[in-house]
């Protein structure tokens, strides 16, 4: 398996191909610039009828609607961690409103481009986009009111570090929404070697116990699972990647690939003492 450094310089390779070609090429070449993976499809649910669409920040490379389920108000500063061309970002600028704030978070520079383009479009002066690491986030303590995200985590190897991170940025009392995919039952050891299931969000999903544990751990209460969808990956996309033994092999097992909107609440209070020696969670 890759280590961290060459599984993030894998993204950020494959999400720049993708960046350069319109949601349009990306579909009819199957996964971007690579002409293999509807992989980067088949998980994406429809924005089209949410307010603030905007079908030039579309990539169709999403697995939920987490901006529909974040309980934005009027106001509040929203952080997208992975926020690609924009589409969540504008979304949740028109529930935020011109007092309100959004700021983007993405590792891949062109895309942080197209997004600034797509929001000098728009006309937007409180949306904003930076170019960072989610695992390090370019931002101050207590910050937002609310962080989303959409099948973006499980593409980073350090899943502890982004949920530490953001704890620390949301204010007391804020919370997130995120869209991810996550897998119950034991996915073939050989998909963890392919670039291509990686980058399209599927062998670096984690088991889903795993993933609501580590945002347990990392101090979140009122954890709620606001959808949980089962994601069926079609032979003709397999056969790209795995040989037909394989394939049966995966298809008589018990694994289950899901696209998960996972809702949780910073405290007002934290009271896990975390500076004290040996509490684990600083």
């Amino acid at each position: 398996m890759k280590n961290e450094t060459e599984i993030k310089e894998l993204v950020k390779e494959k999400y720049s191909q993708i960046a350069s070609q319109s949601k349009t090429q990306n579909a009819s070449s199957c996964c971007g610039a690579t002409g293999c993976g509807d992989v980067y499809n088949i998980m994406a649910d429809d924005y089209t009828k949410l307010d603030g669409y905007n079908p030039e920040a579309d990539l169709g490379l999403g697995c939920g609607l987490p901006t529909e389920f974040a309980k934005i108000n009027a106001g509040d500063t929203v952080v997208d961690l992975g926020s690609g061309a924009g589409n969540d970002a504008f979304i949740a600028r028109q529930i935020v409103g011109e007092r309100g704030r959004v700021i983007g978070i993405d590792i891949t520079g062109k895309m942080i481009e197209l997004a600034k383009t797509n929001a000098a479009k728009l006309g937007y002066k409180n949306v904003e986009f930076r170019h960072g690491d989610i695992d390090s986030l370019p931002l101050f303590s207590n910050k937002a009111d609310v962080v989303v995200s959409n099948c973006v985590l499980n593409l980073v190897p350090n899943k502890h570090k982004v949920f530490g991170e953001i704890f620390r940025i949301l204010k007391p009392g804020g919370h997130f929404s995120i869209s991810d995919i996550v897998v119950e039952g034991n996915i073939p050891a050989r998909w963890k070697e392919i670039a291509e299931l990686y980058a399209g969000c599927v062998s670096g999903a984690i088991h889903k116990s795993e993933y609501l544990s580590i945002i347990e751990e990392a101090g979140f209460a009122n954890i709620t699972l606001q959808k949980d969808k089962t994601i069926a990956i079609p032979e003709e996309i397999l056969s790209e990647y795995l040989s037909e033994e394989e394939i049966n092999e995966y298809k008589k097992s018990n694994v289950r690939i899901a696209s998960l909107t996972v809702y949780a609440d910073k405290p007002s209070k934290d009271e896990r003492k975390c500076c004290e020696p040996g509490s684990g969670c600083c």
